[in-house]
């Protein structure tokens, strides 16, 4: 067998793997609302770690870190800068958030904030929000997916075909296992990226130039302008400090901020739990590493590989390789793919009709044997929104995720004023949330329009949505003093 039917053979198997993984705990979560959203609250440590740490490995990990490091050099380790710390706010928010879920039922980030304001408009917004910025993070997994197979395939799966294929086995297990099904996947994916991760990142440095530090001599010496300052931005041209910076910022401030990250603080055992993941989540961090070496490794060998984010494709049918290592690294990267787009449009359904359709049917009773019917059709709808701009898309991957960001960061502000701030109202709530999405989506349509070009549009939203939430929350009316305690004093 050749090497790319080698390499297609073991995705294939690491396929069916994974979707009687993702099948089996259908038959452990009971046939509710709570236990398809929020896995019972029952999500055991290690699945949680696995889980939360699979939002970094995706396929803008395994796919366009690698393209940023190829193309822009330091300038990738902005994802690395943003996971250091990004993590650190849920130490704080995801103990307080799964307490409240205990106390009043909730299983969704818009469904807390709606709670505490006692506004069905705020979460209506919010799920529309989140659905907004879901769907180019999906899209991006799926392109992911269909870059790694067609290149490996030498053109002959489509990706269109691969993205189809391999969607269509996340879309089978979540909608017959929901959040647990999600976490299991999670663990048997989370386990294999990892030791893919190191061994190719460390295997290729070693086979083309003799070893990480002779790699990166060879670059200081050669193309010693990837590795100078925050390095080259998408036009080749040096990267701006404030571009680098403006863009770890808004990536941290919305990392726990994302619907699926957040939703987990609600499917958790325990805080213990919770506050042992944040610990533990570093850990992840460190696996990035290796990530961005592959990048590096293909500058000097392959100086010519456009798009910049099929590099790791590229390498692995370019190199003279074991077929069963193309073959595992293929798979992992799918599961990078997998890991995160699973999480992600399980979280999306669950918010479009949790959070939109039950709020905008009002006295309309939507029991609960029918919402968790209408969940899993919308994650078919879902899945095939996504799939259409996976397949039209010319968007780089890190672009793609840069642009969600922005919208998803907008979310902090009222998060923290419901959970810490007793005189903020709902009003408030809304003004800035719409005034900083507003803000956010105007200068990147109109980026000649910001006051500094290379800011990233989503820190303008934030200077703009905390002014007016603190601003509108002092000019309406307080809650009621024992409504708003109820969260703030949790």
């Amino acid at each position: 067998m050749e090497t790319w039917q080698v390499a297609l053979v073991v995705c294939g198997a690491y396929l069916v793997v994974t979707l009687v993984a993702g099948l089996v705990p259908r038959f452990r979560v009971t046939n509710t609302v709570s236990g398809y959203v929020a896995a019972d609250r029952a999500m055991s440590t290690v699945v949680l770690y696995f889980v939360l740490g699979a939002s970094i490995f995706s396929s803008f990990a395994f796919l366009g870190g690698p393209g940023w490091a190829y193309s822009r050099g330091v300038a990738a380790l902005y994802i690395i800068a943003y996971g250091a710390v990004g993590m650190v706010p849920f130490y704080f928010l995801a103990p307080r958030a799964r307490r409240l879920g205990e106390r009043f039922g909730y299983v969704t980030q818009a469904e807390l904030l709606a709670g505490r304001f006692d506004s069905r408009t705020l979460r209506i917004l919010l799920a529309a929000i989140s659905v907004a910025a879901f769907v180019p993070y999906l899209v991006l997994q799926m392109k992911g997916a269909g870059i790694i197979l067609s290149t490996l395939s030498g053109g002959r799966v489509s990706e269109a075909l691969g993205a189809g294929v391999t969607y269509g086995v996340v879309m089978v297990y979540v909608l017959a296992s929901g959040a647990l099904g999600v976490g299991w996947t999670n663990v048997l994916q989370g386990a294999m990226m990892l030791v893919v991760a190191w061994a190719l990142g460390l295997y290729l440095p070693w086979k083309l130039y003799g070893g990480v530090g002779a790699m990166f001599e060879r670059l200081a010496l050669e193309r010693p302008e990837l590795l100078q300052g925050p390095g080259l931005g998408g036009d080749g041209q040096p990267w701006s400090w404030i571009a680098f910076g403006s863009a770890v910022l808004v990536s941290a401030v919305g990392f726990t901020m994302w619907p699926h990250t957040f939703m987990r603080a609600f499917a958790a055992k325990s805080d213990r739990s919770l506050r042992i993941i944040v610990v533990l989540y570093p850990t992840f961090q460190v696996f990035l590493v290796p990530i961005l070496f592959i990048g590096f490794a293909g500058v000097l060998a392959f100086p010519d590989v456009r798009p910049a984010d099929s590099i790791v494709p590229h390498l692995l049918t370019h190199l003279t390789l074991p077929p069963l290592l193309v073959g595992l690294v293929c798979a992992g990267t799918l599961a990078a793919s997998m890991s995160t787009g699973d999480s992600i449009l399980h979280a999306a359904a669950s918010i479009v009709v949790h959070d939109g359709v039950k709020p905008a049917l009002g006295g309309r009773r939507l029991d609960d044997h029918r919402e968790r019917r209408l969940i899993q059709l919308v994650v078919v709808v879902l899945s095939v929104l996504s799939f259409y701009f996976a397949v039209v898309s010319e968007i780089g991957l890190v672009n793609l995720l840069l642009v969600a960001y922005g919208g998803i960061a907008q979310i902090m502000p009222p998060m923290i004023a419901a959970l810490y701030w007793r005189r903020a109202t709902g009003t408030g709530a809304i003004a800035g949330l719409v005034a900083g999405v507003g803000v956010s989506v105007l200068f990147l349509l109109r980026p000649e329009l910001r006051p500094i070009t290379d800011m990233h549009e989503g820190v303008y939203g934030l200077l703009v949505n905390v002014p007016v939430l603190v601003g509108v929350s002092w000019l309406t009316r307080p809650q009621a003093q024992r409504e708003a305690a109820s969260h703030v004093e949790v």
